[in-house]
């Protein structure tokens, strides 16, 4: 299933300035030598059991199956696992290989934050040194996930340059990198970038995979279709990974539908005919540019699938017709969000809930001994910055209203504190 000298039939590759071959050639070579090593993967099993939390469960949801009216619906509870996401499988599988490199220092991209905090989590696990690329904009609407990641120790670069999101955050990386190759490791954070980025990724979020066909077999699960969110593609290559090579189940990939069909008012790359094949960031695959190669405007409520590109793979299996992409708008994904919280008591994020949306309309295509397998890539408190705008306004308002009015009661309490201690002094 890897890649074949890091292309996947006519995607991938690994197209980067000179400066940044030799930390790559590097990279690869100490995949293949530790993915083979006892000692390394008996310490990565260690950290996914005792501290991830793997296996996560797989959740039979009766009320949504019940209400949709068809396939029997199951979830795989990746919010569950340790940081509220699945990019905790692979941040914690490079952060410990960079430490088996004997890398001093890492650095990340992040979107919606939830790769963000996963890195900064394995960083403090495992003592190494840690800074975050983040845009403007995704700093801006993910402030829970930038708290977090201060917390954990990392440093939060807000990057103010192009349009301020994930493209500019991986542009930043990828600087610091050429920078600082020998100290540095760059956890990128989904199944995209130059070779072999692309392998490794999916190499540790297959485990989210491996578990769902271990524990449908266990259980007799007769699996119709699997769905997943697609922004750059890490949670759905790892969900799909074991059944690549199988004709059965249906492989369905969920892009960010956002606001409508127009340019800029999504973030779809498989669909329609806005995206272009173009070489972006080391790697060539499919993204949303114009004629000359410059980069569109996309929009999406998730700021996890708010990106121009997508990984090669999910580019070439899309095009081979073994993975279907379909899309979710921001409606369908706020919509999803709130039938599968009231209806099984879980909160998908964002992201997941456009794989949540796609569930919803197809489950009555599907004969009612069969299943659909969604994959809750990450759960749903981080985004109440945004959804709780959506869902309850005017009583949100009055909340960020007091906490302002709290926090400037505080800051006049202790500027008048101040000025009586020198007035003492």
């Amino acid at each position: 299933m890897n890649s074949n000298h890091g292309f996947f039939d006519r995607f991938g590759g690994k197209y980067v300035a000179e400066v940044l071959k030799r930390p790559l050639d590097e990279l690869e070579e100490a995949f293949r030598h530790f993915s083979r090593d006892p000692k390394f993967s008996a310490e990565l099993q260690e950290i996914r059991r005792d501290y991830i939390g793997r296996e996560t469960p797989l959740l039979f949801a009766p009320r949504a199956t019940e209400h949709l009216g068809g396939a029997q619906i199951y979830i795989k509870l990746e919010g569950l696992a340790n940081t509220g996401a699945h990019k905790i499988n692979n941040a914690i599988g490079q952060v410990l290989l960079a430490k088996y490199m004997g890398k001093k220092r890492i650095i990340a991209e992040t979107g919606a934050g939830q790769h963000g905090v996963a890195t900064a989590a394995a960083c403090a696990k495992l003592g190494l040194d840690c800074t975050v690329y983040m845009g403007e904009v995704d700093v801006r609407r993910q402030q829970p996930n930038v708290a977090a990641m201060e917390l954990y120790g990392a440093k939060v670069r807000s990057v103010t340059s192009g349009s301020r999101t994930l493209k500019d955050a991986v542009n930043e990386a990828m600087r610091d990198w050429a920078s600082n190759p020998d100290s540095t490791h760059y956890v990128l954070g989904s199944a995209l970038g130059p070779a072999p980025f692309p392998d490794i990724v999916r190499s540790f979020q297959s485990i989210i995979g491996e578990e769902v066909k271990a524990q449908c077999e266990e259980r007799n699960i007769d699996v119709a279709a699997m769905i997943a969110c697609v922004g750059g593609g890490s949670n759905s290559i790892g969900f799909f990974s074991p059944f690549l090579q199988q004709k059965s189940p249906r492989l369905i990939g969920v892009e960010a539908g956002g606001i409508g069909p127009k340019i800029g008012e999504n973030a779809c790359r498989m669909l329609g005919n806005a995206s272009r094949e173009s070489i972006i960031q080391g790697y060539k695959s499919r993204f949303l540019v114009d004629e000359d190669g410059n980069s569109l405007p996309t929009r999406s409520i998730s700021a996890g699938l708010d990106y121009i590109g997508i990984g090669p793979q999910l580019a070439a299996l899309g095009e081979s017709g073994r993975i279907e992409f379909v899309s979710a708008t921001d409606k369908e994904a706020l919509e999803a969000v709130l039938f599968f919280a009231q209806k099984e008591g879980v909160l998908f994020a964002l992201e997941s809930a456009h794989a949540g949306a796609a569930a919803m309309k197809i489950a009555k295509e599907i004969p009612q001994d069969k299943a659909i397998v969604i994959n809750m890539s990450g759960r749903g408190d981080k985004d109440v910055f945004i959804t709780s705008p959506e869902f309850r306004p005017e009583e949100w308002k009055r909340f960020l209203q007091s906490e302002l009015q709290r926090l400037n009661e505080q800051k006049d309490i202790h500027n008048a504190k101040l000025l009586g201690e020198t007035a003492n002094a």
